[in-house]
C-alpha cells in the first residue's frame, strides 16, 4: 500500500513539473526587421483647384475619308510613316469616273463645234443686219442660237470640272505634313462615303480633352495655366485652357474643356490618360483635407489601404475610404487622421505584423 502511494506521488510530481515547464516556454521571434521610410499625414485646407480626368490628343489631326464609293486599289503608306502635304496615301478604283470623263470630253467636243458654228452665223448675220440685209427677227433668232450654244459649252466645261473634282476623292492625299497614326481599311475593301480610311496627325503638338461636371464648369476660365499629370509616364506638364464649352446638350451634363500642353521632351502620345488640375477662386472656407500620395495606397479588389505603424513597432495595414484625386495625391475620407505616421517605402515585402525598422 505504501509503495502504491509513493508511486502516485511520484507521477503527480512529474505532471506538475511538466505543466510548469510548458508555462515557462516562450516562442522567440528572430526574424529580421524590415527597414522602412515613413511620412506624417498633413491636412490641406486650401482646396483651390478642381481636378478631372482627361485624354491626350494631337492638336492637329485628321481622319480622312472619301465622297466616292469604290474598291481600294492600293494603300501607299503604313502606320508610323512620315508624310508630306499632298502626298498620295490611298488610291480608290475610278473606272466609272474615267468612263464619265470620256463622255464629258465627247460632249465638250460637240458643244465646241456647235458654238463655233453658231458664232460664225452670228457674226455673219450681225454684218447683214448692219447693212440692213437681215431683219431684226432674224438677228434676234441668231443671237439666241449663239447664246444657247455658248451656254451649252460652258455647261460641258463645268461638268468636266465636277468630274475632275470627283477624281480627287479617289486619290486620298495628305492635307498637311505629319505621321500616319491609324489605317481603317485594307487593299480590296470597299470604301464608302464619309467612313474614315486613314488618320494622320502632326507630332509634337498635343492638347488634352477633359470633361468637367456642371457643378464646377463655372469656375473654369479660358487662359488659365493648369497642371497636367500624365499617368503613364508619371510626369507633370503645364498647359493652358484654350476652350471651354458652354453647352452639355450632347455630353450628358459634362462640359468639354480643351487644354493646350506646353512643349516638352516628355514621351507623351495621343490617347494617354491624364489628370488635369484647374486652379479656381476659393469662394468659401473648407475643412482640412487629409491627403496622401497615390503611390502609397495598397489596393486589394475593391478595398484601398495604407501601411501604418503599430504600438509594437510592426506594420499594420489600415483600410481607408478615399475621396477625390488631386494631382498625385488622394483625399482620405476616413481611416487615417492628421499627424499620423504611414509607411512610404520598404526594403522588403510588407505584411501585417512584420517587424520594421524606421530609417
Amino acid at each position: 500500500m505504501k509503495n502504491i502511494f509513493k508511486t502516485a506521488i511520484f507521477f503527480l510530481s512529474l505532471i506538475m513539473m511538466s505543466c510548469g515547464s510548458d508555462e515557462n516556454t516562450q516562442v522567440v521571434d528572430n526574424s529580421k526587421p524590415i527597414t522602412v521610410k515613413t511620412s506624417v499625414v498633413t491636412a490641406n485646407g486650401n482646396n483651390s483647384f478642381v481636378t478631372v480626368s482627361g485624354k491626350i490628343q494631337a492638336s492637329n489631326s485628321a481622319n480622312l475619308s472619301t465622297r466616292m464609293m469604290g474598291f481600294v486599289n492600293k494603300i501607299h503608306v503604313k502606320v508610323g510613316d512620315k508624310v508630306r502635304k499632298g502626298q498620295l496615301l490611298i488610291s480608290i478604283n475610278n473606272t466609272d469616273l474615267q468612263a464619265k470623263l470620256a463622255q464629258v470630253n465627247a460632249g465638250i467636243t460637240e458643244a465646241t463645234a456647235a458654238y463655233n458654228n453658231a458664232e460664225k452665223d452670228y457674226n455673219r448675220f450681225k454684218n447683214l443686219f448692219s447693212d440692213q440685209s437681215a431683219s431684226k427677227k432674224e438677228m434676234d433668232d441668231m443671237t439666241a442660237d449663239f447664246e444657247m450654244a455658248k451656254a451649252r459649252l460652258e455647261a460641258a466645261n463645268q461638268m468636266k470640272n465636277e468630274v475632275n473634282a470627283q477624281f480627287a476623292y479617289t486619290n486620298i492625299r495628305a492635307p498637311f505634313s505629319g505621321i500616319v497614326t491609324s489605317k481603317f481599311i485594307k487593299k480590296g475593301d470597299m470604301a464608302n462615303p464619309g467612313i474614315p480610311l486613314i488618320a494622320i496627325e502632326i507630332p509634337g503638338a498635343f492638347e488634352v480633352i477633359a470633361m468637367v461636371p456642371e457643378s464646377e464648369i463655372s469656375q473654369i476660365k479660358s487662359g488659365s495655366i493648369v497642371d497636367v499629370q500624365v499617368k503613364a509616364i508619371k510626369q507633370n506638364i503645364k498647359g493652358t485652357v484654350t476652350e471651354v464649352s458652354t453647352s452639355a446638350k450632347n455630353t450628358g451634363g459634362q462640359y468639354l474643356v480643351k487644354v493646350l500642353l506646353n512643349k516638352t521632351d516628355a514621351k507623351i502620345l495621343s490617347g494617354m490618360f491624364v489628370t488635369v488640375q484647374f486652379p479656381v477662386e476659393k469662394t468659401k472656407t473648407v475643412s482640412n483635407m487629409v491627403l496622401v500620395p497615390i503611390d502609397v495606397i495598397i489596393t486589394k479588389g475593391q478595398l484601398s489601404g495604407i501601411y501604418t505603424i503599430s504600438q509594437s513597432n510592426t506594420a499594420l495595414l489600415r483600410w481607408l475610404r478615399l475621396g477625390r484625386t488631386y494631382g498625385n495625391q488622394v483625399e482620405v475620407l476616413s481611416g487615417l487622421s492628421e499627424n499620423e505616421t504611414y509607411i512610404v517605402s520598404a526594403e522588403g515585402k510588407l505584411y501585417n505584423g512584420v517587424k520594421i525598422n524606421i530609417q
